[in-house]
């Protein structure tokens, strides 16, 4: 039999593995109980949280432990040294998660291994295999524990960067938000009043307390700082508000409402809502500015009480485009009398600029100025931008993902001249109860353009399927590589190294 220490040791030790493959997924939920959730709605809570091999292990160890084929003295360590030896095959492989490790992800593994020493210390030595699987609880009880720490300090990184942007009065404050487009919009911006040297939140940064932690460091080191450049994201009402009361945005700018994240929000009407609180936040002196393309958009241009400037590339609007065509090199369009030409690609991304467009006038620049500054617009990487590798064209949008950027990319792909084109398709998440849905609908639309579909998970790939009319393949390491002359269309988060595998 083996002793206490040796047990207690093996426990703690096999609890390693799952407890930081939990805590590196609630991390890239940003520690948010609401995301998590659906997370785990949607790609099943079991296989998320202990995994597949962890419980069959498990099953099987306790067959042999009931039919007396295992020793009730070394069942135990049996089944943890079992559990101990996976957690070191997965190690080697390389497919062992874990968290970045900062402050909170220290404290929330730290805490819940010493709840996890703690409940070992009193439990039957013939029950301890079962914390392994139980270590995902031990985690919720520690980020628990630390809530109420984790919001006091939130409060006080809030109150510092409040002060901060007080500290500079005549600071134009552009807030940006929308369900796509929003850095798309933030880089357009950034290029055309690069003469003013805007100050601009990096790439992901746009939740409140990533911004306001940014704000704290960045703006102080600025003595002089005139243009304030911040995408705002959203998860749930009160958030932009929130950010909003932090920023004390002089401009806004809504660029799409769509239904990326409506599984969080609930509904597409509280979703405009929380939109709408930027416009909400906006001083009387302020200025408003909204994609007229969209109906949700133009829906809250009641929400304004400062003067508003809407535009568009179709009906009524106070800065419109015609012309539009897609060349090889990008986007062109004509506004006025002024010709746009820039290496940006996608039809759908005319609102943006114009947008972009639209905010420069009104802080004084003229078209032609304009038009020049934005012929020099260097694309996000992975953000629709378009490349060739390995004699193979590839639409590069994997930056994020939601339904409208997914029928952009089929859209853009469909006046393509390429004759094999291929979707490598990540999935969409946090859509709620119309995820089966929006994939079914997606799968339809792309039917007539790709010839071969790929998908990173089966959970994303059933409903999809059913609207494609034909199978999907599940990239594996078997997947036969694009011949060049192929177009592959990457939309979601997929790892380059993903689409590496895929060229010949």
């Amino acid at each position: 039999m083996s002793s206490p220490s040796i047990l207690l040791g093996l426990t703690l030790l096999a609890t390693l593995s799952p407890l930081l493959t939990f805590a590196h997924l609630w991390q890239v939920k940003e520690w948010r109980w609401d995301r998590l959730r659906e997370h785990l709605w949607s790609e099943g809570y079991v296989r998320q949280i202990i995994g597949t091999l962890r419980p069959l292990l498990f099953v099987l160890f306790g067959a042999l432990y009931l039919v007396e084929a295992l020793p009730k003295e070394s069942w135990p360590a049996s089944l943890l040294i079992a559990f101990l030896a996976l957690s070191v095959v997965q190690v080697i492989m390389h497919r062992q998660p874990s968290p970045v490790w900062t402050q909170k992800a220290v404290a929330l593994c730290a805490t819940a291994l010493i709840i996890i020493f703690a409940a070992a210390l009193v439990m039957d030595p013939v029950t301890l295999p079962i914390l392994p699987l139980l270590a995902f609880l031990a985690l919720i009880v520690a980020w628990t524990l630390w809530w109420p720490i984790d919001r006091a300090l939130k409060r006080r990184v809030f109150a510092r960067a409040s002060a901060t942007r007080n500290r500079f009065d005549a600071l134009t404050v552009i807030g940006i938000t929308g369900s796509v487009g929003k850095s798309t919009t933030k880089e357009l911006l950034a290029c055309v009043l690069a003469d003013r040297h805007p100050l601009t939140t990096p790439a992901y940064v746009n939740t409140e307390m990533g911004v306001a932690q940014w704000i704290t460091q960045e703006l102080p080191r600025h003595p002089d700082p005139t243009i304030l450049i911040v995408e705002m994201g959203a998860y749930r009402r009160g958030e932009i508000r929130l950010l909003a009361s932090v920023i004390r945005p002089t401009v806004g700018i809504i660029t799409f409402i769509g239904s990326q994240h409506i599984g969080l929000f609930g509904s597409q009407e509280t979703l405009s809502q929380a939109k709408a609180e930027l416009l909400e936040s906006l001083p009387a002196d302020g200025h408003a500015f909204l994609n007229a393309d969209c109906s949700l958009c133009l829906k809250l241009k009641d929400r304004c009480k400062c003067p508003l400037t809407v535009v568009g590339t179709g009906g009524p609007a106070d800065l419109e485009a015609y012309e539009i065509e897609e060349t090889t090199g990008g986007i062109r369009f004509r506004a006025g009398s002024v010709l746009f030409q820039l290496p940006l690609h996608g039809t759908h991304n005319v609102t943006n600029v114009l947008l972009a467009i639209a905010v420069a006038e009104s802080l004084g620049m003229q078209r032609e100025a304009i038009a020049k500054k934005l012929a020099t617009f260097s694309p996000m990487h992975h953000t629709f931008s378009v490349r060739e590798d390995h004699g193979v064209t590839i639409l590069d949008d994997t930056h994020n993902a939601s339904p409208t950027s997914v029928e952009a990319a089929i859209a853009w792909t469909r006046g393509q001249p390429a004759e094999s084109k291929i979707l490598l398709f990540s999935g969409l998440i946090e859509l709620g109860e119309e995820l089966d849905r929006t994939h079914e609908e997606l799968g339809s639309l792309a039917a007539p353009t790709f010839q071969r579909v790929i998908f990173l998970n089966h959970r994303s790939a059933r409903p999809f399927t059913k609207g494609f009319g034909r199978s999907v393949e599940i990239l594996s390491k078997i997947s036969q590589k694009v011949t060049p002359g192929s177009l592959l269309v990457c939309v979601g988060r997929i790892p380059q190294a993903t689409i590496a595998r895929l060229l010949p």
